[in-house]
This record gives structure tokens, C-alpha cells and sequence, in this order.
């Protein structure tokens, strides 16, 4: 497949119908990767894909890279900025949106804040001292299968955001196969060997 066939549009993905684009409407989307899913049968759902990531063999490669990212957090302090409540789209959130999600609005998850699992899409939050960052996830049918989206979202914090970005992009290009590998392994409900990740030319509308 060639490389212009392997983009990701952020077109096709601000054209899904999520509660994301609501609640981001004024957060820049950096990034947009997707990969194909087939097979998995009827009624898949993102509590389907977090368990696969859950239960899939970490990799070194990537236990490597987010080492070395904890290690310069710790020596440089990026780590030691807390989100403070009013920074936090928690409170965005309306009382359907809590109650609908499967999981608790809040829920720490690694070093994200989950802001509300559906079975189309969640939404994460992240704040540190070199950005403000938001993951959606959204999972939805495809002819073959489904058609997994990564929208990752990004507000500047400091000089130190452009940087940072730039800095870590060679490293996300590694990173972002390693997420998805434990889509095609024993067990997976999709029939896909090792998934091929599509990914836009990010910043898309980063400033």
C-alpha cells in the first residue's frame, strides 16, 4: 500500500457522529490515525478494543520509549503540573454523558482521566507541563468489519508545547503499530494478522 493510501483523513473522522466533536469543538485536533478491523462479529464496542490493549503482551520497544519519556517527566518536572478542576472538561460534561458511560467520569487510567466511555467512543484527558492533551477513541462498523479512530487533540500550555511535539513525533510513529499489534493476536475477535495503522500528517490544526 502505498504512503498517500496509508493517510488518515481527519475529514472522514470529523464526519463520524461523536459527542468528541461537541465537547472539543474549541480544542485544535492535532492527529488522526485509524486501522482496519475485520471480522469480530456484530456488536463490538470499545470496552471490546480496551480489553484486547489490556490484555496484550507489552512491548519492549514500547515499555522502552514510554521509560525514557517518564524518565525526562522526573528530571525536567514536566510530570509535577497537575490539572487543576477548572482546567479539566469534566465539567462539560452534561448529566446524560455521566450517565450513560460505562465507566465513572474521572476514573484515573495510566496517566489519563477518562472523561466517559460509550460503546461507540470514549474520550481521555491528560495535563502536564508540556501539553493539554485529549485522546477519542471511537470504533464503528465498517464493510469488512469495524474501523478503529485514534483523534488526538491538543491545547499549547507553554514554549514548551511545539517543541515537545516535534520532538516526540518520530517516536509516535513507532509507537502508535505497537498499540494496536494486540488486535491480531490469539483470541482476538478480529480476524486481522498485524494491523496497519493509518495516521494523518499531524499538526492538522495545531497553532
Amino acid at each position: 500500500m502505498s504512503d498517500n493510501a496509508m493517510r488518515a483523513s481527519s475529514a472522514e473522522y470529523l464526519g463520524l457522529k461523536l459527542r468528541a466533536h461537541e465537547l472539543l469543538h474549541d480544542v485544535p485536533l492535532y492527529d488522526v490515525s485509524v486501522v482496519d478491523l475485520p471480522g469480530g462479529g456484530a456488536g463490538r464496542s470499545v470496552a471490546d478494543i480496551r480489553a484486547l490493549e489490556s490484555a496484550a503482551t507489552p512491548s519492549r520497544v514500547a515499555n522502552a520509549i514510554y521509560g525514557l519519556r517518564h524518565f525526562l517527566g522526573r528530571a525536567f518536572g514536566w510530570d509535577r503540573v497537575q490539572m487543576r478542576p477548572e482546567d479539566s472538561l469534566l465539567s462539560r460534561l452534561s448529566e446524560r454523558d455521566r450517565r450513560d458511560s460505562e465507566i465513572t467520569p474521572g476514573t484515573p487510567v495510566g496517566s489519563f482521566l477518562l472523561l466517559y466511555q460509550f460503546p461507540g467512543e470514549a474520550l481521555s484527558e491528560t495535563r502536564n507541563a508540556t501539553v493539554h492533551g485529549f485522546v477519542c477513541t471511537a470504533l464503528v462498523r465498517a464493510a469488512t468489519g469495524y474501523r478503529l479512530y485514534w483523534g488526538v487533540y491538543v491545547i499549547p500550555v507553554s514554549w514548551l508545547t511545539r517543541p515537545y511535539l516535534l520532538a516526540i513525533e518520530p517516536f509516535r510513529r513507532i509507537l502508535y503499530p505497537l498499540c494496536f499489534a494486540g488486535f491480531g493476536a490469539r483470541g482476538s475477535p478480529f480476524t486481522v494478522q498485524r494491523p496497519r495503522v493509518a495516521s494523518s500528517d499531524g499538526p492538522l490544526s495545531f497553532t
